[in-house]
């Protein structure tokens, strides 16, 4: 886990984060890229001391980072007396190892500092399962290919053989665990399905809010439920999922539910801990894609989020959700909406507007009208 700094801290490590273009980096603006990175650094409380934005040609199998690029890493990590490095990129296990010993500095990858965010953030006990279960994954992985040399006994002839490894020790004990928290997630997950069943014999209708990370999920709840969900402007703010009853013009329409935020290159661990979760949007008659139309990747956004939902096999009507309208100049909103037709249908939103929500309203009541007449 990264050493968070704070008051409380009794060492405080000296930190660089590297912010890496490379061939697997598809960003379509690098700049916008590197301030994520950054947010997902001030996320998880992080003071960092020096900061390094490289650019790969390509990729070194052994280091991930090419020959002379990581020489002046080393020069850097050895001026500065660096103890942790943090890259926005994702690493082999072997690539961090022989980081960590060419720089004499802990090695901390993307998935690492994911991992630590969502981590801070799960509230429920669901949550807080789910996140273990990644985390317990994720050191299982760490642990594999070690090797001998944490061997406790030798073997000998005549023998039996080597001794059972710290390692064997160790990963037994993660298996373990991991077999509980999938136990007490399948009971979690029998108590939701009983709550969908009550809900589809009543023919309640479920919308869902998806998008990626900080698009304005959690405010866009709030706006249109009268609520008061926490709404942080930080990544990953939202990790447990919130159901609210939606009321238009008032009458009940509907369930509205808020769910974990996407973000390119998101864990594997991640979604599969999530999935009991997730698995809420397969049950949805409607998906709400928020959308942070001010971000100039918001097209790559969108592409993250749709990949995600192809990969999980879900396939629900769409409804596109344009957000923080209201950070964008008229000429700048006007370009960016001669761009959107092909998202179609589709909202323009603000919630800090007066009737910035008029659109979106206008659209979900005339679909519940349509879902009501085709009953």
């Amino acid at each position: 886990m990264i050493q968070i700094q704070g008051p409380e801290s009794t060492f405080l490590p000296r930190i660089l984060i590297v912010g890496i273009q490379s061939p697997k980096n598809f960003a379509i603006d690098i700049e916008s890229y590197y301030e994520e990175f950054r947010n997902l650094i001030a996320a998880n409380n992080i003071v960092y001391h020096e900061e390094r934005y490289i650019k790969l040609r390509s990729i070194d199998a052994a280091y991930f980072i090419t020959k002379g690029k990581l020489a002046e890493l080393v020069a850097l990590c050895e001026k500065e007396k660096i103890d942790e490095v943090i890259f926005s990129e994702t690493f082999a296990m072997q690539q961090i190892r022989n980081l960590q010993k060419i720089l004499h500095a802990d090695i901390f990858d993307r998935n690492e500092l994911i991992l630590d965010i969502f981590e801070r953030n799960a509230h429920s006990a669901e949550g807080k399962l789910q996140v273990e279960l990644a985390r317990l994954q994720h050191k299982k992985s760490r642990v594999v290919g070690r090797g001998m040399a944490m061997s406790q006994q030798s073997g000998f002839i005549g023998g039996r053989g080597p001794g059972e490894t710290q390692k064997e020790k160790e990963i037994q004990s993660i298996e373990d665990r991991v077999l509980r928290i999938k136990r007490d997630l399948e009971h979690l997950d029998k108590v939701r399905t009983t709550q969908r069943k009550q809900r589809l014999t009543n023919e309640i209708p479920l919308i869902c809010l998806i998008g990626y990370t900080n698009a304005g999920k959690s405010s866009l709840l709030n706006a249109l439920t009268k609520s008061n969900v926490l709404v942080e402007n930080k990544l990953f703010s939202t990790l447990d999922t919130t159901t609210r009853e939606l009321f238009i013009n008032g009458k009940k329409k509907g369930l509205i539910s808020d769910t974990v935020g996407f973000i390119q290159q998101l864990p594997h661990l991640l979604i599969d801990a999530f999935k009991s979760t997730l698995d809420e949007l397969r049950y949805a008659h409607l998906l709400i894609h928020v959308i942070d139309i001010s971000s100039k990747n918001y097209e790559r956004n969108i592409s993250v989020v749709n990949n995600l939902l192809n990969e999980m096999g879900i396939s629900k009507p769409i409804v596109h959700v344009f957000n923080k309208t209201d950070l964008l100049s008229e000429d700048e909103l006007q370009n960016r909406i001669k761009n959107i037709e092909k998202y179609t249908p589709y909202a323009l939103t603000s919630t800090i507007t007066p009737n910035g929500l008029d659109n979106l309203i206008a659209f979900l009541d005339d679909w519940n009208k349509q879902k009501e007449s085709a009953q």
